[in-house]
């Protein structure tokens, strides 16, 4: 895999042209920036940029004051090799908080190893519904002890509104829900994007993530995808390399709250 043409490809399909996460969002493309704006209850931010020390202050300031007008927290996805390469701490001197940084790692599916199953005495279901979403939300907010609703808002609007679009399973011990994921499939383009795979603390180490993400990297081979993203944490990043995901660069999402 040709890693810098990979992440031209991404820039390109995923970034500038980037397509609403949902229904209830738009994609706008004003300048050398590319932003989502939705609800309250959607995710509100910037996806791609093109800018130099001459128009970044001036693109932040147009950023800020929309979402500022909205009412909107929002969200600047800064990646590693972003322009100008000092905008992480013009956005910090905005007044945009830094999350932790995360890698963006791509696997080509005919490369992956995608026999991972789930072990003994775990069942992988398919969630298409307001009862498997609720699972999904519970292991969510188990799994990183963060708020659900707006995920959950986001699951149910895209199920109902486009169900060939997105694939979310959950993963169950019994009855209890202890590990969940979903993957979102972008039409026209050759990616599909691994997101929200946590796992319960008590279930972790014992291949149901690994068995997740191969679960979903089969789904997108029969839907014909060729590559795979995830933005990935430190503690997912050694078991993605070993299905054969490569880092391609970093990603640190910038928050502002006005």
């Amino acid at each position: 895999m040709d890693h810098a043409s990979i992440l031209a490809l991404y820039d390109r399909d995923m970034r500038e042209g980037a397509q609403p996460d949902s229904p209830d969002a738009r994609v706008e493309q004003i300048g050398r920036v590319v932003r989502q704006v939705s609800s309250a209850r959607g995710w509100n931010g910037v996806v791609w940029s093109d800018l130099d020390r001459t128009n970044a202050d001036a693109a932040i300031a147009e950023q800020v004051a929309h979402f500022t007008g909205l009412g909107r927290e929002f969200e600047w996805k800064l990646y590693g090799h972003d322009l100008p390469v000092d905008l992480g701490q013009r956005l910090r001197d905005a007044g945009f908080t830094a999350q932790p940084e995360e890698t963006l790692m791509i696997g080509e599916v005919a490369g992956l190893t995608l026999d991972a199953e789930p072990p003994e005495g775990i069942r992988v279901l398919p969630v298409t519904d307001t009862e498997g979403v609720d699972l999904v939300a519970e292991v969510h907010e188990k799994a990183f002890g963060t708020d659900s609703s707006r995920m959950r808002h986001q699951l149910l609007a895209r199920l109902a509104a486009d169900p060939d679009t997105v694939v979310a399973v959950v993963a169950l011990a019994g009855d209890t829900p202890v590990s969940a994921a979903r993957m979102e499939l972008v039409p026209g383009t050759r990616f599909a994007g691994l997101w929200g795979g946590g796992t319960v603390e008590a279930w972790r180490g014992r291949g149901i993530y690994r068995a997740l993400v191969a679960h979903r990297a089969r789904a997108a081979v029969d839907r014909g995808y060729r590559y795979l993203q995830v933005d990935a944490m430190s503690a997912s990043r050694p078991i993605l390399e070993r299905l054969g995901f490569a880092p391609l660069t970093t990603t640190t999402p910038h928050v502002y709250v006005p």
